[in-house]
């Protein structure tokens, strides 16, 4: 489906989130976020923004873009920071350092754990919270958290080293409870790892309370430099207290979400996926509704068609609404997966909020896409509807067209291009080297390529080949030409006892499409139609892929080393030749001496060579 930029970006809505960068290859090559996508996407492509040299190379190979609404700027940089290591796209070079979202790391296999700040996470038995995007707040939080509640720092190793050292300064400031020197039982200072791990797993706004108590009875004894201190740390809190739904916390899980927005007989389903804990990337998916069916039947339907096809399963997913077969499913699932599958229905916390952020999208899907479905149809269903009215024909779903390309008659070829549902089939394009035909002959050669299509074709047909390449007959064929062009067509096309209506698509002087032959009548079309776009597109397309062949003929031809013409050297010896003087203006210059030297040769040969490159020199034996 042709992707209208310009009706794109009109769509694009007022809310945070990510945009992602596809070029013509569907490799997406830019990542970026938004505070409102509709300012920022339209900004790549407005004629008079100056952008840098990487900006402008980048937005020329953008073949189409998508995005991801998200209810935060901060939910929507660590979007992008998942999504950029995900796909690593070419122009993203700045924004794939992971030492830029740090998680911390709580090491509860430990007697007495420490809390302190991670690059990474690995897979051990330490609880990891995070990532988050400001190193700064981690860092402040970090901080609070030791200054609060007086855990240790020190790599020692307890209780086995307790009392073996003498204390660090952090608890000669009290900020460590001094469990090196036995001077806190293990159950209390658990029960402060404990008020830690509270903390972290949302209890923001217990702390922020008791904070604020804290920084007003300062400010109130007239201790200023505390109470600000204090401040700092409430702000230190609130930023880290920013809900980030696109990372779990808590969890390195695998899984899939799945949302669905369902209007009339028309549905779209967003997936997305959960992998390690974040949020890695998202897929929608258009269905037709059945009569009756609703959101739940929708789900119900898609989750069973999905993971029929889909290579990867993971452990859990969540879904929108609960399904009717959730029991057999799960079973039919996990036998498929070879491990528990669970399948369940998002209630509260991170997976609900992520969950009504795939409904959103979906949402958003189902409004756009419906009107530009509606206009792809409009350009390929509705444009055939035209052209059935102007030719009198009930009904057109294949059409063929074809065309002739040779320069002075050489290396004549033909071109077969299909277009179905007035969308091009590639997979149906045939190329025909001209056998028969000598010299610039385009209705020779079109007879030539025209019986060897449908003679193949009737061929695969009475050998009951089904999937042969040219078993479908068209409803209409399209000839680039008018009156002489139709009627040779008809003469193949009677020879061999078919029946197809032929058409004649007739050029003004200025070789621009004007009218269509057809029943030796010349129909005169609105040049502002559907209809007439249509045949332009399959005229253009044939001519096109007429000319790639033949140019890739021609340039097979003309491939063509002039040492070939040497009496004596063959393909090693014109290789080694170019391996030992890299050119051939060396070659040409080189003595018998010098190329009698180089690898294969031998002196005859390198007299020939001379002798092709100074013919009225005389060589000395």
């Amino acid at each position: 489906m042709e992707f209208n930029f310009e009706e794109e970006l009109k769509k694009l809505p007022e809310k945070p989130g990510v945009y992602l960068m596809h070029n013509a290859a569907d490799e997406i090559i830019y990542v970026g976020k938004a505070i409102k996508l509709c300012n920022r996407v339209r900004q790549y492509f407005q004629n008079g923004k100056k952008h840098s040299f990487k900006i402008d190379q980048m937005v020329s190979q953008v073949a189409y873009f998508e995005y991801i609404v998200t209810d935060s700027e901060m939910e929507a940089l660590v979007l992008e920071c998942n999504l950029i290591k995900e796909h690593r796209p070419r122009y993203n070079t700045m924004l794939m350092d992971d030492k830029a979202y740090p998680y911390i790391k709580i090491t509860v296999e430990e007697e007495y754990p420490r809390v302190m700040l991670a690059r990474k996470r690995a897979r051990d038995k330490s609880k990891y919270f995070g990532p988050y995007p400001s190193g700064t707040a981690v860092k402040d939080t970090l901080d609070l958290v030791h200054k609060l509640y007086g855990i240790r720092t020190c790599n020692r190793v307890l209780p086995r080293d307790i009392g073996k050292e003498r204390p660090c300064l952090n608890y000669h400031i009290g900020q460590c409870m001094g469990p090196c020197r036995g001077d806190v039982s293990r159950e209390a200072y658990m029960e402060k790892i404990s008020r830690v791990m509270e903390l972290l797993n949302g209890g923001y706004n217990k702390l922020k309370r008791e904070l604020e108590q804290k920084m007003k009875a300062a400010a109130a004894e007239m201790e200023f430099e505390e109470a600000a201190r204090y401040r700092d740390f409430i702000e230190s809190v609130k930023r880290i207290a920013e809900q980030q739904k696109i990372t779990d916390s808590m969890s390195l899980d695998d899984r899939d979400l799945i949302a669905c927005a369902v209007e009339a007989d028309d549905a779209v389903v967003q997936v997305f996926f959960v992998r390690e804990g974040k949020l890695i990337g998202r897929e929608h998916y258009h269905l037709s509704v059945a009569e009756g069916d609703d959101a739940s039947a929708v789900m119900n339907s898609f989750v069973k068609q999905f993971y029929a096809g889909t290579p990867y399963l993971p452990g859990e997913i969540y879904v929108q609404y609960d399904l009717e077969d959730r029991e057999q499913i799960e079973s039919w699932l996990g036998k498929k997966r070879g491990k528990k599958v669970t399948i369940r229905v998002p209630q509260r916390g991170t997976k609900e909020h992520l969950m009504e952020l795939a409904a959103q999208n979906a949402r958003l899907v189902l409004k756009q896409d419906r009107e530009r479905i509606r206009r792809e149809e409009e350009r390929t269903i509705g444009a055939l509807h035209q052209i059935e009215g102007w030719l009198g024909l009930e009904k057109i779903w294949r059409m063929e067209a074809y065309d002739i390309s040779n320069t002075s008659g050489l290396e004549s070829v033909g071109s077969m291009v299909v277009f179905e549902g007035g969308k091009p089939k590639r997979n149906d394009y045939r190329k025909f080297r001209i056998k028969t035909v000598q010299g610039p002959n385009d209705y020779a050669s079109m007879y030539e390529v025209l019986t060897r299509r449908f003679e193949r074709g009737l061929r695969q047909i009475q050998e009951q080949e089904e999937e042969g390449s040219f078993s479908s007959l068209p409803d209409l064929i399209m000839m680039d030409g008018g009156r002489g062009q139709v009627n040779m067509a008809l003469e193949v096309l009677g020879k061999l006892g078919l029946t197809i209506p032929v058409c004649g698509m007739v050029k003004d002087e200025r070789h621009r499409t004007r009218g269509l032959y057809y029943q030796n009548v010349e129909l005169p079309i609105d040049t502002h139609s559907e209809g007439f776009h249509l045949i332009t597109r399959v005229q253009d397309e044939a001519h096109r892929f007429a000319i790639e062949y033949h140019k890739s003929l021609r340039g097979k031809k003309e491939v063509h080393s002039i040492l070939d013409d040497i009496p004596g050297i063959g393909e090693k010896r014109r290789r080694a030749l170019m391996r030992a003087f890299g050119d051939i203006y060396a070659i040409r210059e080189a003595d018998v001496e010098t190329l009698a030297k180089t690898e294969g040769m031998n002196r005859a040969a390198a007299e020939a060579v001379h002798a092709f490159f100074h013919p009225d020199e005389v060589v000395k034996i």
